[in-house]
């Protein structure tokens, strides 16, 4: 017998597997260009749907840039013209082939005649069918968990193959200038959904006021304000074990406009280090804006949260979305009269610090053979900056001297730390001390491979194999190559703030590592539904219950912007 937790979770579950494939409906199925189902290779429908909400044609640039044109000519695609030995080691290539065949209607099976009686019915024809094993090969190779054939979050996914794109197109310009005035300045992909923000932070100790704008994002995360909840609604079940016994589960519902405003809201931070005080610590009231309001809008609300055993755990609750939102009011309005302004001078005092400080710079190569030996990373730094750099032998007998030193694994002053400081380090403070097991200097790393995001940070931290290791070799960038990078990238697009809802990837499941994944997506003003191979007309979206939400900026439709 189960118990009375365990029919609610199942009847809960059930719920929702119902609501998000719309099982029961009568959908009428759909094919051709941009209603191209993708076969699941076994737990790859987390890839599935990304795929088709940013390369089906729902976003018009990428499927410009990566897909074809209304005629459906493959072979005009430029990306696809390498050698046929290169191309599965070629990630633009495999995106390419992979949206031609979504955008271009080249799998879709024929309407079968009435008379036709072959046991191999289109839907299972493989000359229909879609399998995109070469782009996940080559798209999971370098990942820990993309890599294998286990279910992954999507919002983690979709992150991850936004930065492969952007480092990907950076280098291959010439191939992706298909539409462009021959610039070498490109939009990359992520550039379409890039947004950043802006903290306005109010000193309480003298009221003064600084402003800090933040690093590019492609998601926008929003927690869940289970505090906000309107009154719950009943949901009937039946279950097939209990055919005459009704069952009911109360699910509350909050709204997006009260997630939004969580967000929005003016919190304190404690101990922030103040330029004004000589340093001084004091506390703040913080208050974070947009900055500007990119083209598409992707939203992730963070439907699961730590259970006491540390394994992530679904929140039952509905979110209330709306198919328009306002965002004109959460924009920044910058410095106003009467504010009197801290200016943010820490980047240049670290700077002079490092100059007058006379350290020779750590050899990349040095550290990591003393690392190689099982030191820690902020030892070994020590050890090499106190002997001069490089050399290794000095640096091992100076380990051997001081290993028992109190502060022998601290991170090392600002001021004698090899790498710049390029991140907020109020972020870095706060993911110290909320993770407890990173050091300052192995967070800064993460936030730069992340563009600043804390929460990447905190998941690139935790997923990255051999740590210490890997980030001695990620120090080896040179500051050229990384200046070359953030040259080419194009000034963030901006527009009103008035959003329309066109796009939802929802997930089944107790947590992201689980489950299954769904895309509905707005093709010609009508929702339609991918659950994988399975294409239809939707009757009712699941928005209330979807993972990750696509909303493009109205004054956008329509136009699209042409150097894609």
């Amino acid at each position: 017998m189960k118990s009375t937790a365990e029919l609610e979770v199942e009847l809960n579950a059930n719920y929702a597997f119902d609501a998000i494939t719309e099982s029961g409906a009568t959908l009428i199925p759909v094919n051709g260009p941009g209603l191209q189902g993708i076969q699941n290779l076994g737990n790859s429908c987390y890839i599935n749907s990304v795929m088709q909400m940013l390369f089906s044609g729902t976003v018009p640039e990428l499927a410009s840039r990566y897909g074809t044109e209304a005629h459906g000519d493959i072979t005009n695609n430029s990306l696809l013209k390498i050698p046929p030995t290169q191309a599965p080691y070629d990630l633009l290539c495999q995106v390419s082939k992979l949206s031609c065949a979504l955008t271009s209607g080249a799998f879709a099976a024929p309407e079968p005649a009435p008379e036709v009686t072959d046991d191999l019915s289109p839907g299972t024809d493989p000359k229909y069918r879609l399998p995109p094993r070469m782009f996940k090969a080559i798209i999971g190779k370098e990942h820990v968990e993309f890599s294998t054939g286990q279910q992954q979050d999507a919002a983690h996914f979709l992150q991850y193959l936004l930065e492969k794109m952007d480092s990907v197109e950076l280098s291959s310009r010439g191939r992706v200038m298909n539409k462009t005035s021959g610039s070498d300045c490109i939009p990359t992909t992520s550039n379409l959904f890039a947004f950043k923000t802006t903290e306005r932070l109010v000193c309480t100790q003298d009221d003064k006021v600084k402003y800090k704008e933040g690093h590019p994002e492609s998601v926008w995360s929003l927690r869940i304000p289970m505090e906000k909840a309107v009154p719950p609604h009943s949901h009937s079940y039946s279950m097939e074990s209990e055919p005459d016994e009704k069952r009911k589960k109360e699910i509350p519902t909050v709204t997006l406009q009260s997630c939004i405003e969580s967000w929005a809201e003016k919190h304190q931070i404690n101990d922030i280090r103040w330029s004004h005080l000589n340093n001084g610590v004091a506390d703040a009231i913080q208050e974070t804006r947009f900055s500007n309001f990119p083209r598409y809008f992707i939203l992730q609300l963070q439907r699961y949260e730590l259970g006491p055993d540390w394994t992530p755990q679904k929140l039952e609750v509905n979110i209330d979305v709306p198919d328009e939102i306002d965002l004109a009011g959460l924009k920044t309005l910058g410095p106003q009269d009467g504010e009197d302004i801290v200016k943010d001078d820490t980047e240049d005092a670290v700077m002079a610090d490092a100059s007058a400080s006379g350290q020779p710079p750590v050899d990349e190569g040095a550290l990591v053979q003393l690392m190689d030996m099982g030191f820690s990373m902020n030892g070994c730094m020590r050890a090499l900056v106190t002997v001069g750099g490089s050399d290794v032998e000095a640096a091992m007998n100076w380990i051997f001297e001081h290993s028992n030193d109190p502060d022998f694994n601290d991170p090392l002053p600002d001021k004698s730390t090899p790498v710049a400081s390029d991140v907020d380090e109020m972020v870095v403070a706060s993911l110290v001390e909320n993770l407890g097991c990173f050091t300052a200097d192995q967070v800064r790393v993460a936030l730069r491979e992340c563009s600043g995001s804390a929460e990447r940070a905190a998941d690139w931290l935790f997923s990255t194999d051999d740590l210490d290791g890997t980030i001695a070799r990620l120090q080896n960038k040179s500051v050229a190559d990384i200046g070359s990078t953030t040259s080419s990238q194009q000034p963030l697009e901006d527009g009103e703030g008035k959003y329309q809802l066109i796009g939802l990837v929802s997930h089944i499941g107790k947590n992201t590592g689980s489950g299954h994944y769904v895309a509905h997506l707005k093709k010609d003003g009508k929702w339609v539904i991918f659950n994988d191979e399975k294409v239809a007309l939707s009757e009712k979206p699941p928005k209330e219950h979807a993972y990750l939400y696509l909303f493009q900026r109205i004054d956008s439709m329509g136009y699209p912007n042409l150097s894609y």
